[in-house]
């Protein structure tokens, strides 16, 4: 099976972790680090489960489910040092950056992501996909995240593409159901890698 664009798209959106980086192996990592200096286990259903969250959004959720008292902005800060520091193991998924190198210059790009900006731009420049794509809405940029379609809708304006001209790369259930929300071209690359 073969990734492409579909012929109506007239931007392009990329989901980053585990879309058009393959993160998650590395954020999850962070995450099982973090709860481990924190008394508690990280599994990989709950992972998978609240991914496209950003991690200050997951905190409280762990905290109800778990019966937890984490600090959401110390536990999120330490969650991102452990992660920058595992960077360097960083690889693009490469069916995905192959569509970005195929149509750089040819469609507007960007990247949509629950991360935090400079945790964006930095992940695109480990890859050296920074080049490629300048427009990153991320977690800092809208009030309502994934599963809401603002990250996306942001997105669409940002490339002054209508929505439903926008095709979404997503590898979560909950950006799948934001660029749903958002009246675009859904592509669930899970079914690729």
């Amino acid at each position: 099976m073969h990734l492409d664009i579909d012929q109506k798209a007239k931007g392009l959106i990329f989901d980053l972790d585990g879309t058009l980086a393959d993160s998650m192996p590395i954020h999850f990592r962070a995450w099982q680090q973090a709860a481990r200096e924190n008394g508690f286990t990280f599994t990989e259903e709950l992972f998978y489960g609240l991914a496209g969250m950003p991690t200050y959004k997951i905190v409280p959720v762990l905290n109800e489910r778990l019966g937890l008292d984490l600090d959401p902005g110390g536990f999120s800060r330490r969650k991102e040092e452990l992660f920058l520091e595992y960077l360097r193991d960083l690889e693009p998924i490469k069916p995905v950056a192959e569509l970005v190198y195929k149509y750089h210059g040819k469609l507007p790009m960007s990247v949509g992501t629950g991360g935090r900006k400079h945790i964006a731009e930095l992940t695109l420049k480990m890859m050296g996909i920074d080049r490629y794509i300048d427009i990153i809405v991320s977690a800092d940029d809208v009030k309502n995240h994934k599963p809401f379609p603002d990250t996306f809708l942001k997105c669409a304006k940002m490339m002054g593409v209508e929505p439903r001209y926008c095709q979404v790369f997503e590898d979560g259930d909950m950006g799948i159901l934001a660029a749903e929300r958002a009246g675009m071209i859904v592509t669930d690359v899970r079914k690729y890698l």
